[in-house]
């Protein structure tokens, strides 16, 4: 300790470090990167950290704010530094730090309490014995200062770090939050309201995390959150509020006793005189519901409720909405206008992903947490609100005049809200709710034209629905054209709306839309010219969607002379390293799916372009300066993605692409990637190859194998469970493809693919498929490989091969199943019952030959069983599964 004691500040370089923090706050001064150096120069010498804990303690006669940026320093570079600075001169910071926690400063306070918080994070607890002792004084101690102090730092490490207040600490009877939980509740009563903030705040971090004793002291948190409710200061209700909601989704037992008061309590603060108090209140709703708690406890109060969340649907004035919305379209977006964009890797399976893409527009707040709320609610309750609900939606319908057109979005908003929810009661009206909001497109208020678009498109269905009859066709006429026009508005947040509303559209109607392409692709092709940067990327999607809903329709020679031509030229104006590519690359995979082999014409200048793109990534990665570009995985994902799209489009006639480059290198290093989205979309391509043209993956299989091999260990399927699923599909399209040389790998695959098998209730359902069907193909082309194991799996196999839809991939695996009962059949006995469900399952097995071998399967199986033994087995099968077996005479 004596080094501790002795370590001073030497007066030079006290004032050279001050002199440097005061140029860095200081406005006036020129070149900060070059004060940035120096004190970075500074920050290599090894006691530069006590010198910055020296000014924020010590420095009297300098500014609040020098101390504070010594401070903030100080924080930033012990993140660093801590762990490897000399034990003396840490426990000099920390004995620095502690008597500052009572400063007369607020700001000194706060900046030590964020430090106190990093030095626990990087040295824990126990690195800190004097810490928890001086809280505890502090918090105990009637200076407000002190108090402050103690209770800012404790907060900030419950927020941080709460676990570790939540642990066994060595020589402490008890878990620090014990210790502290009785001292936040008490000052719950303070008649100082940062005190009763940053103790509700800190107990409010624990409710997600549960210790023992907060469960303990349940009672009396909510008798504090009671108290606190109609606290003075609206940080503090906000947080009441927040407390709520978080107990009704992590515990609703403890409040069900006072469910009453809370909803009551939840209504009235719902419409609280601070916006935030009420968002966080609005919450409550969604919350409750997603609890799935009995909706009965809430009905009561709907005819109170419903009204609130309609009131606050309404635009504040000070929406930053209403500002973008005055915004000319011909202006160019700026970099920060473009929200960040995310590109989901390709996945070959059942779609699990939910697309949603409803949410208008950027941020959270309380119109859209209202109308969250009451689509949800409509969820739950169904017609039940529409008595309560559409009498106000009228009134504020048949509002007229500029100053109420606010009122009139908030009801075309609300009938959005409902569409799913309410669909059977509104079912009788649609027809004039939808001519209703017609004319709505063309409002002069841009705000109601977009949501005009929005609620139409919530409507999709039933407008699609309604094409075989004349009065319903012409409607989907009118709101197909009105779409159209509001895609060449002249307001960006119209243009957005309606493109994203029209994308609905065209997934619902499909193929209806054939008849009216040209005229779609006209329009589509004229915002394409129009749009600025952020709106084209939703062009992109409208056109990627519209060739996934008409498919082949597309591949007419007038359309794509619509079509390709401005896509093509924008192609080539974009360079490499321009991430303005993504959308236009994920559009083309679209198309190229749609158009098959009628892609052929653009296939070459693509297809050379992603793997040069590709190339170009990678070596950015190691080394970005001589590529020209700064790495970017997303470029590399994209570029995979369009060639899979590339060769499920053009099939066999991609080989003569392939052929000529070095696709097979490039997708091996793409296979071993570190990240996951690169893998996936690997293995998806790798899957897609096999299929096609395998010859041109012959040279580096057995690397390929092992690539995929490895990601289907357990610790891989926890962390990447879609990079596994791929895997595990291309390694079955290789399996049909090469026959024997998948051998080296097949033990190694089936160890992995038996457990997904034997928890397959925990197991994304398109991995458990996709499971099933590489280890019958393995089966089919290794059975005397896999045949000796079968015993272990084959219950679990069979169940999980039930429940596939039939198709070709599911004719391998039976393929398999029938080899391997031929090579062992004494295997299968002890899952016969389950082998003849899942034979069972089959609608019809289309293929002549396959349908034989399972007729001898089963009758091989009847002959082994003697003695009334197979009739014991078919009585323990259900009706219908017995009745499907019948096709096969056993």
């Amino acid at each position: 300790m004596a080094a501790t004691a002795a370590w001073k500040p030497q007066e030079d370089g006290f004032k050279e470090i001050c002199g440097l923090l005061e140029q860095q706050i200081s406005p006036s001064s020129a070149d900060k990167s070059q004060i940035w150096q120096q004190l970075q120069h500074y920050s290599q010498l090894p006691d530069f950290n006590n010198y910055l804990a020296f000014i924020l303690a010590r420095a009297e006669g300098k500014s609040v704010e020098i101390r504070q940026a010594a401070g903030l320093f100080l924080k930033n570079n012990l993140k660093t530094t801590y762990k490897s600075m000399l034990p003396a001169y840490q426990q000099y910071v920390k004995s620095e730090l502690l008597p500052c926690l009572g400063a007369p400063e607020r700001h000194i306070r706060s900046t030590v309490g964020t430090i106190i918080s990093v030095v626990v994070q990087l040295g824990g607890v126990l690195g800190w014995p004097e810490l928890l002792q001086a809280l505890v004084n502090f918090l105990d101690s009637n200076d407000l200062n002190h108090m402050e102090g103690a209770m800012d730092a404790l907060s900030k490490i419950c927020e941080d770090i709460p676990q570790i207040l939540d642990s066994d600490i060595p020589g402490l009877a008890e878990r620090p939050i014990n210790i502290f939980l009785p001292r936040l509740f008490r000052f719950f009563q303070s008649p100082h309201s940062s005190l009763r903030k940053l103790s509700l705040g800190s107990v409010n971090q624990y409710v997600m995390l549960m210790p023992s004793a907060l469960y303990a002291s349940m009672d009396q948190y909510l008798q504090g959150l009671f108290i606190l409710a109609n606290d003075p200061t609206a940080e503090v209700r906000k947080l009441v509020c927040a407390a709520f909601v978080q107990l009704i989704e992590v515990c609703p037992s403890f409040l069900e006793p006072h469910l009453r008061n809370v909803i009551e309590y939840m209504l009235q603060v719902n419409k609280d005189r601070d916006d935030e108090v009420s968002l966080e209140a609005c919450e409550f709703w969604s919350a409750y519901c997603d609890a799935q708690l009995p909706p009965e406890n809430l009905r009561e109060f709907l005819p109170r409720l419903i009204p609130v969340l309609l009131s606050n649907m309404v635009y504040a004035d000070d929406d930053e909405s209403i500002a973008e919305a005055e915004e000319d379209g011909s202006l160019p977006d700026r970099d920060q206008d473009l929200k960040p964009r995310f590109h989901v890797s390709r996945l070959h399976g059942s779609d699990d992903v939910e697309d949603d893409d409803d949410d208008v527009v950027n941020t959270w707040n309380l119109r859209k947490c209202s109308a969250a709320a009451l689509d949800i609610l409509s969820n739950v309750f169904g017609d039940e609100i529409l008595p309560t609900l559409m009498p106000i939606v009228q009134t504020k319908l048949s509002t007229t005049g500029d100053d109420a057109w606010k009122e009139r979005e908030a009801a075309v908003l609300a009938l959005g809200a409902i569409g799913e929810g309410c669909i059977n009661g509104l079912y009788p009206h649609l027809s004039e709710i939808v001519t209703f909001l017609i004319p709505l497109l063309d409002d002069k208020f841009p705000l109601i034209r977009s949501i005009s678009c929005w609620t139409l498109s919530r409507f999709s269905k039933f407008i699609v629905q309604g094409i075989g009859h004349q009065k319903g066709y012409e409607q989907f006429e009118n709101v197909l054209m009105g779409l159209l026009r509001r895609i060449l508005d002249d307001n960006k947040r119209v243009q957005e709306a309606a493109c994203s509303a029209f994308a609905t559209l065209e997934e619902e109607a499909a193929e209806d839309l054939a008849p009216r392409l040209e005229i779609i692709l006209k329009h589509l092709m004229i915002a394409f010219g129009k749009y600025q940067r952020r709106n084209l990327r939703i062009v992109y999607d409208a056109i990627g969607t519209l060739a996934e809903a008409v498919g082949g329709e597309l591949n007419q020679p007038g359309y794509l002379d619509i079509l390709m031509p401005p896509l093509m030229e924008k192609w080539h104006q974009l360079p490499n390293s321009d991430k303005d590519l993504f959308p236009l690359l994920e559009c083309f995979t679209s198309i190229a799916h749609a158009l098959g082999t009628g892609f052929t014409p653009f296939a070459e200048p693509v297809f050379r372009r992603c793997i040069n793109i590709i190339q170009t990534q990678q070596f950015a990665k190691v080394d970005p300066v001589a590529a020209g570009v700064q790495y970017d995985k997303e470029f590399i994902v994209c570029s995979l993605d369009l060639l899979s799209g590339l060769v499920e489009g053009l099939g066999s006639g991609i080989e003569s692409l392939v052929s000529q480059c070095s696709l097979s290198d490039l997708l091996l290093h793409c296979c071993v990637d570190d990240a996951p989205d690169i893998r996936q979309s690997a293995f998806a391509l790798l899957g897609d190859l096999a299929r096609v043209c395998p010859i041109h993956l012959r040279p580096h299989l057995s690397q390929f194998l092992e690539a995929a091999a490895k990601q289907l260990e357990s610790s891989k399927v926890k962390e990447a469970v879609s990079v596994a699923n791929n895997a595990c599909w291309a390694i079955g399209e290789l399996a049909v493809k090469v026959h024997q040389e998948i051998s080296p790998i097949v033990l190694a695959v089936i160890s992995c693919l038996v457990p997904v098998l034997q928890h397959a209730e925990g197991i994304n359902k398109s991995l458990l498929e996709n499971s099933a069907i590489t280890l019958g193909r393995l089966a089919w082309v290794c059975p005397e490989l896999v045949s000796p194991h079968m015993e272990h799996f084959m219950q679990s196999w069979c169940m999980a091969l039930s429940i596939i839809r039939d198709d070709i991939e599911k004719e391998d695996a039976f393929r398999g199943l029938c080899a391997m009962v031929r090579a062992n059949p004494s295997g299968g006995l002890s899952s016969l019952v389950y082998m003849c469900k899942a034979i069972a399952s089959w609608h019809e097995i289309r293929s002549e030959e396959l349908h034989n071998e399972v007729c001898q399967v089963l009758h091989g199986y009847k002959q082994m069983l003697r003695n009334g033994a197979w009739d014991q087995c078919m009585s323990a099968l259900e009706p219908p599964v017995k009745d499907k077996l019948s096709k096969y005479q056993v």
